[in-house]
């Protein structure tokens, strides 16, 4: 299919669709999970590439901005394989990158969408080697602002067994959601992932368990989902 010919994530996305009615589910879950006040900062990462974290962080900014109508942000924070600027169909730059390299400020890279209470910021230039850019000052000043701004940010970053990236961004986030793909995943490197985050005393609010085939996510708090100190011994 050309690429003027598919379909946006605006057209795809049905309000009565299996997924939309997960993602409600999803969000309301990790808003109140632990049972304190509702969060209002959520990053999403994967244990590896190729989970649907892009995907699941797309349709929960989606459902948040219109069912709930939050005033919503979602910001691409994968700078080594950047994917919502397409999803979403903005332009890549200027964006995060930017932003952390202290060439702008965060609202001068927010971009519109079609939805009235969704904008986004995408990730800008692709660097090879960007955990540096997490590890300063600037980094929780942005998302500082953007969260002064904006009543639900949603972060998409990269994987996190490959790379420190998120672990640095989880420690001005809320929560985390760990996505995983349903039989693909191994269980150890399922573990391997919960335990980096914990280790790193990222919030992991729970799991999205992603079948990439039917594109139909469901949640789990980690607790259930074998994750236990019994398990590991």
């Amino acid at each position: 299919m050309d690429k003027d010919q598919r379909q946006t994530i605006y057209e795809i996305f049905d309000q009565e669709s299996p997924i939309a009615t997960e993602m409600r589910r999803l969000y309301s879950n990790i808003r109140h999970v632990d049972g304190r006040s509702p969060k209002r900062s959520f990053l999403i990462t994967s244990a590896d590439r190729g989970e649907g974290k892009s995907t699941v962080a797309s349709y929960l900014a989606l459902t948040v901005a219109r069912f709930r109508g939050r005033k919503s942000l979602v910001v691409d924070a994968d700078l080594r394989k950047p994917k919502l600027h397409e999803i979403f169909d903005v332009p890549k730059e200027p964006g995060l990158f930017e932003c952390l390299n202290g060439e702008i400020d965060p609202l001068e890279a927010i971009k519109d969408t079609p939805i009235e209470n969704l904008k986004i910021i995408p990730a800008g230039r692709r660097v090879k080697s960007p955990a540096h850019l997490f590890e300063g000052d600037i980094m929780t000043e942005i998302f500082e602002k953007i969260k002064f701004y904006y009543d639900i940010v949603i972060v998409d970053s990269a994987p996190i067994i490959p790379v420190s990236d998120p672990m640095l961004i989880s420690s001005v986030i809320d929560g985390v959601v760990l996505v995983l793909l349903a039989g693909r995943t191994p269980r150890n490197v399922s573990i391997r992932a919960r335990n980096i985050l914990l280790d790193a005393n990222a919030n992991l609010l729970g799991v999205v368990v992603n079948n990439m085939s039917e594109v139909l996510p469901y949640y789990y708090d980690y607790r259930y989902y074998g994750y236990t100190e019994d398990d590991e011994r």
